[in-house]
């Protein structure tokens, strides 16, 4: 297989997809990454572990409906052209 920039945009996509999975209830508060323990004081900076979560939930969030037709057109796009 050759690296081009559409094997490159596949493996991005395939990273949205594993964010965009991930169960808060089920696997995140089994590591410690869940609602709960992200809470921080007034005027206190988040930590590294409050920003990823926050990116794991908009990328929930805001990517749930596109990430279905981008994934709809690579299929067809594999099933097209192999």
């Amino acid at each position: 297989m050759a690296f081009t920039l559409y094997s490159l945009i596949q493996a991005a996509i395939l990273c949205v997809n594993a964010v965009a999975v991930l169960h808060e209830e089920r696997f995140l508060s089994k590591i410690g990454w869940g609602v709960d323990q992200g809470v921080g004081g007034f005027g206190d900076d988040p930590g590294i572990k409050t920003q990823l979560m926050n990116l794991v939930r908009s990328v929930r969030t805001v990517m749930r409906v596109p990430l279905i037709g981008v994934n709809s057109v690579c299929i067809v796009l594999l099933l097209l052209f192999g």
